[in-house]
């Protein structure tokens, strides 16, 4: 392994407490971060560019040979988390701006890093990376369509310019990726060595940026905003896990679909809100980006220690 795939193992280890300890150097000195802003759709078309290059097309097979598992995460997906947003916005009165924030977050499709979680906790991890894939390729038409229905009380929601948006940040810089899988295999092979590091340190810069905007919102909101989003994503962990149960599915595939649905691609919502709404709209996105980096593996380590403790019985 040389040094590239060291630090990248490295940083994606120990993402959590990386990107905290980098969100706190942001807060106390925003100025050194706070440039960052302007970069914010570039770093997530990195990060998508690189999903491209180690997307396959096995990844989407799946949906022909196991489509209940995969549709019933999909709509998991796109109804529990943005409804659970709209319910915890609602409940805990947040400001317009962070209420759209939270909803447009939970309308994102499932983030890269939940394959990896669900790996570690033993669950199925081709239907996993299917349901990310689809759901990723549903987004330009999916988010913009829950954002508009379920946010559009607080905000102008401008659904095509999010679809527009969604396109220019996801679908091209995905399908740049699997050209250049295709066309330049020595290139992609070589990349992929990088990619870990790469897309570590592109979300936690889109965190910086962000953290960096929001100094005095936090001030005064951050703490009711961590608590929704740390409710926002229990309840998606729980009920993706309850939905897969009630429809049947094994313990393999319920562990797949409770993460697909708790873990959101967070740097599409700081993206999307940056660029539509303010600011401070990017803050739950923020926020989600290093809270479901801390549940996810708990998560893990909880179905670990239970399924040794059935193996010991």
């Amino acid at each position: 392994m040389n040094a590239v795939q060291k630090i990248g193992s490295f940083m994606s280890k120990y993402f959590a407490f990386i990107v905290i300890l980098v969100s706190l150097i942001a807060y106390a000195a925003p100025g050194a971060f706070v440039w960052l802003g302007a970069y914010v759709t570039i770093l997530l078309g990195i990060v998508m560019f690189g999903m491209g290059m180690t997307m396959k097309l096995r990844d989407f097979r799946v949906v022909a040979q196991q489509p209940a598992p995969v549709f019933i995460g999909l709509l998991a997906q796109f109804l529990i988390m943005p409804l659970a947003a709209f319910v915890i916005a609602t409940i805990m009165g947040l400001p317009p701006e962070l209420a759209a924030g939270l909803v447009l977050v939970g309308a994102c499709p499932g983030g890269t890093a939940s394959n990896v979680m669900v790996y570690l906790s033993k669950g199925d991890v081709p239907v996993s990376v299917a349901m990310t894939s689809v759901s990723t390729m549903l987004a330009p038409l999916l988010t913009p369509l829950i954002v508009y229905l379920l946010a559009n009380q607080w905000l102008p929601v401008g659904a095509g310019d999010m679809f527009l948006s969604i396109v220019q940040v996801i679908i091209i810089p995905i399908a740049l990726g699997l050209l250049a899988a295709k066309f330049l295999p020595d290139f992609t092979e070589k990349g992929q060595a990088a990619l870990p590091l790469v897309s570590v340190t592109a979300i936690i810069l889109i965190v910086a940026a962000v953290v960096a905007g929001n100094v005095e919102n936090i001030a005064t909101s951050g703490l009711a905003v961590f608590a929704a989003v740390v409710l926002h994503n229990g309840i998606g962990l729980a009920l993706g896990y309850l939905a897969a149960r009630v429809t049947g599915l094994d313990e393999t595939k319920r562990r797949a679909v409770s993460i697909e649905t708790g873990m959101q691609n967070s740097g599409l919502g700081a993206a999307l809100a940056t660029a539509h709404f303010s600011p401070l709209a990017a803050l739950p996105s923020a926020i989600f980006s290093v809270w479901h980096n801390v549940s996810g593996p708990a998560l893990v380590s909880y179905w670990s220690t239970r399924g040794a403790k059935k193996e010991k019985e």
